[in-house]
């Protein structure tokens, strides 16, 4: 027996008033360059990852304490015995040798001359490695997290983070070995892989290790950056 349709194509409701469920189509859609790249394609793009909002958290600014111990004993070192001797030769005392050695050479030395260039370029580099130490915050190895409260402040080490990532990428069927590098803005993964395909490979590595920075809880994301290949030959 032959269902009938009405004029529309639909099938008509029964005694019931009732109307038959409609079949939704599926269709599996596949973002465009996904999963395209060969094994040793270096120009992969990894899943994106992102972070939490949350009050904005700043680099740790490293203290420092050796270099600002050093300098401090040098500088009251010499100013004391500056000192000493000015005070000295107020006191109708002779000058000490040294700065009278060093007023006579540097009195009759040219500005050319190898021991005054020397010297000058040594306290150039000083000053300017002083400069750089107190411009910048340092504590590189150390990546802040995000600030849920205003008081509290939380940094991970990046070895640490390195050995998180590296087990989850351990987790992913089919990675032999993973050789993780953790920085500032982007997170290098090396697997190997001896069975599967490299892609699905791939593919489930970039959704672990991102999920994985995310869980991390930095304040800042680094981008992912995936390389998969297979063992290579013994001899």
């Amino acid at each position: 027996m032959r269902e009938a349709k009405g004029d529309d194509g639909t099938r008509p409701q029964g005694d019931d008033g009732t109307r038959p469920l409609p079949v939704p189509v599926i269709e599996e859609a596949r973002s465009e360059g996904e999963f395209a790249q060969s094994a040793s394609a270096a120009d992969h793009r990894p899943r994106p990852t992102f972070a939490d909002g949350g009050d904005k958290a700043g680099r740790f600014w490293a203290r420092r304490r050796v270099p600002a111990a050093l300098l401090a004993v040098l500088f009251l070192a010499g100013t004391g015995l500056l000192l000493y001797d000015v005070v000295a030769v107020r006191a109708d005392h002779p000058a000490m040798r040294w700065r009278r050695e060093l007023a006579g050479e540097l009195g009759k030395r040219p500005l050319d001359d190898t021991a005054v260039l020397v010297g000058a370029g040594v306290a150039a580099a000083l000053g300017l490695w002083l400069l750089v130490l107190a411009a910048t915050p340092g504590q590189r190895g150390l990546l802040p997290m995000r600030r849920t409260h205003s008081d509290v402040r939380a940094g991970l080490e990046r070895t640490a983070a390195a050995t998180v990532l590296r087990d989850r990428a351990m987790d992913v069927p089919g990675v032999q070995s993973v050789r993780v590098r953790m920085k500032r803005s982007t997170v290098r993964v090396r697997a190997v892989s001896h069975f599967r395909e490299l892609d699905d490979v791939r593919g489930d590595l970039d959704t672990t290790l991102a999920d994985g920075i995310h869980g991390l809880g930095l304040a800042k994301a680094p981008g992912l950056s995936v390389h998969v290949a297979r063992p290579g030959g013994k001899g």
